[in-house]
């Protein structure tokens, strides 16, 4: 996520972070350390309340939360679209959280894919439109074929799940 916010502020991160912007980096270090003593100064006589407040039941909070979002969404612009546009994602995180879907990969493509898609033209431009470009070159090619051994090797928990499934019905069919 920090790594986002700095692309989006325009400071590429790496190795010459501290040396080409010392003044984001050493005030990220100086709230990093002012953030953890203010937690600890506000947390600590405030633990009562805390207790309190995650004893309140779920179905009182929830309404709760739900309404300050709408107040907060509508204040912005006073606009029922951002209003729409907040009930679709809820729900959509939602049906994320259901399924097993991490927020934060989806919140990186967000922030990344600008980029990638400049990338991408910049590439089809040099190679004057062809998608050869992409496996003829043996980096781009070991490049792909890593990343299409990383998409198969997610499935490879539900074809061995599928196989132990299959090998119990043979067992069950012969009696053994």
């Amino acid at each position: 996520m920090l790594y986002s916010s700095l692309i989006i502020h325009g400071i590429q991160p790496g190795p010459l972070f501290i040396k080409g912007h010392p003044d984001v980096f050493w005030g990220l270090i100086a709230s990093i350390y002012l953030g953890n003593v203010l937690l600890v100064v506000l947390n600590l006589p405030l633990i009562a309340i805390w207790v309190k407040v995650l004893k309140i039941p779920y179905h009182v909070l929830f309404p709760l939360i739900l309404l300050f979002c709408i107040i907060g969404i509508y204040s912005l612009d006073n606009s029922t679209f951002d209003l729409y546009m907040m009930l679709i994602f809820g729900v959509l995180g939602y049906l994320m959280r259901k399924f097993g879907f991490e927020a934060a990969p989806l919140v990186l493509t967000f922030v990344l894919s600008p980029q990638l898609e400049a990338h991408l033209r910049r590439s089809l431009t040099i190679s004057d439109g062809s998608f050869s470009i992409f496996y003829t070159r043996p980096i781009a090619a070991a490049i792909l074929c890593f990343a299409f051994l990383l998409l198969l090797s997610n499935l490879l928990p539900y074809f061995r799940r599928g196989h132990k499934k299959h090998e119990a019905f043979e067992d069950a069919e012969s009696g053994g």
